[in-house]
């Protein structure tokens, strides 16, 4: 099974030169880190900043500089840092070109859950409902199953949805799948992970259509 490091390096081959790309909290964070050499991307945080770097080195954290997941992080030359108004505003008017969000559950059609767990405690739904309803890619990074061995990949979401028909692409611990609307298209899988295994923990409609290549770092 890939890493949450593997998972979020994985995500970055998936950035162009020139994205404005949206990390949400969690593993989305960390594709900071793994930015492909010879293109240039520029992250945005919600809670307003355009032009982070990856985290910083132990001892050079700024307190003053956080992601929208309370996490220090750095800036790069020609970065700029503004009110949330004005970051939700690039967001509704769809200047983001990806998005890259958790998630708790995700159906077969693209509908997300990533917020909230019936019956405990949230701080509340964050950014992520109006970076669905405006993003124009949306790829989540997520375990495949849940601690107790469930799938999280599913026919219909069971807890409340975030977005409904959003997601194009997931990356999880065991796999990388398109989301269309026959269903998830398998596309590369977990090193050592067989194909039968991938089967029998999604529980939505799977589409191998091909040979399925292993992910390669």
């Amino acid at each position: 099974m890939l890493t949450k490091e593997q998972i979020a390096q994985r995500i970055a081959r998936e950035l162009k030169d020139g994205m404005y790309v949206n990390l949400g909290i969690g593993i989305p964070t960390l594709v900071a880190n793994y930015i492909p050499s010879g293109i240039e991307v520029v992250l945005q945080s919600e809670n307003g900043l355009l032009g982070m770097g990856p985290f910083p080195s132990e001892g050079e954290e700024d307190a003053d500089l956080i992601n929208a997941g309370k996490q220090t992080i750095t800036t790069l030359p020609g970065s700029s840092i503004f009110d949330s108004a004005a970051s939700f505003g690039m967001i509704r008017a769809q200047k983001v070109d990806l998005t890259v969000l958790g998630a708790m559950e995700v159906s077969e059609s693209g509908d997300i859950a990533n917020w909230k767990i019936p019956g405990k405690m949230v701080k509340g739904m964050g950014g992520a409902m109006d970076l669905v309803a405006s993003a124009k890619n949306i790829i989540v990074a997520m375990q495949h199953c849940s601690k107790d061995g469930k799938s999280k990949l599913l026919k219909n979401c069971s807890l409340p949805l975030t977005g409904i028909r959003c997601v194009t692409k997931i990356v999880s611990d065991l796999a990388v799948l398109d989301v269309t609307p026959q269903g998830f298209v398998l596309l590369e899988r977990a090193p050592e992970v067989s194909l039968e295994y991938i089967q029998s923990v999604t529980e939505g409609k799977l589409i191998i259509n091909r040979e399925i290549p292993e992910i390669k770092f």
